[in-house]
């Protein structure tokens, strides 16, 4: 079945296309296949893993809007307080609202989405409980350059000043990233990689440590 294209925009990072693929809707970016609606299973551990670890009642954030998942996965969850979710692209919010049919996900009292890029706010938005972090296919596989900030040194270094004591980093990843899990150890200790099969190719990864 062939795609088709029911969006294409020019977004912050470059151009950006949804694709509807039978049931399901695809996002490409800069022609590199971003997301689906196929599975999700990899981004909802991701946040049920932070939460089952994080302090109960604090606020969660959610650095990509992707399709939906994370931010589901986080409301299902009593034990979290407020749920901020941070999205450069204002498109994917759009799809989100639209074609993607997130909108009353997204008005949840407990919800509060940022259009803006993570590395710029941050640093000024307080700390948080927890930081689950699906930005671009992960810390060493960037489609956008700017995206590679974000998991240097310095982009650690805000990220860990971001959390409270006792607060959880999950990362998302497509692939592994050894310099980043080492850099990440080096701040804040032992991390722990859960792997989730994909039907091919190789598991996706998440990377978890605590302040």
């Amino acid at each position: 079945m062939i795609p088709q294209v029911l969006a294409r925009v020019d977004g912050v990072g470059g151009e950006l296309v949804l694709r509807r693929s039978g049931s399901h809707y695809e996002i490409i970016a800069n022609g590199v296949f971003l997301m689906d609606t196929r599975n999700g299973e990899s981004e909802r551990l991701m946040i049920s893993a932070a939460v089952g670890r994080m302090p109960a009642g604090g606020r969660l954030l959610v650095g990509g809007l992707g399709v939906g998942f994370s931010l589901r996965e986080a409301l299902a969850h009593p034990t979290v307080g407020e749920v901020v979710v941070v999205e450069r692209e204002p498109a994917v919010i759009e799809w989100n609202s639209t074609y993607l049919r997130n909108a009353a996900v997204l008005a949840d009292p407990r919800v509060r989405v940022v259009q803006g890029d993570l590395v710029t706010w941050l640093p000024s938005a307080g700390r948080f409980a927890a930081l689950c972090l699906d930005i671009d296919n992960g810390p060493e596989w960037t489609v956008d350059e700017g995206n590679a900030a974000l998991y240097g040194p310095a982009g650690l270094d805000m990220i860990v000043e971001a959390l409270v004591p006792g607060g959880v980093l999950a990362v998302w990843s497509a692939g592994r990233a050894p310099a980043f899990v080492a850099e990440l150890a080096e701040r804040l200790g032992p991390v722990e990689t859960l792997e989730i099969p994909v039907p091919r190719g190789e598991p996706d990864l998440v990377f978890l440590a605590h302040s």
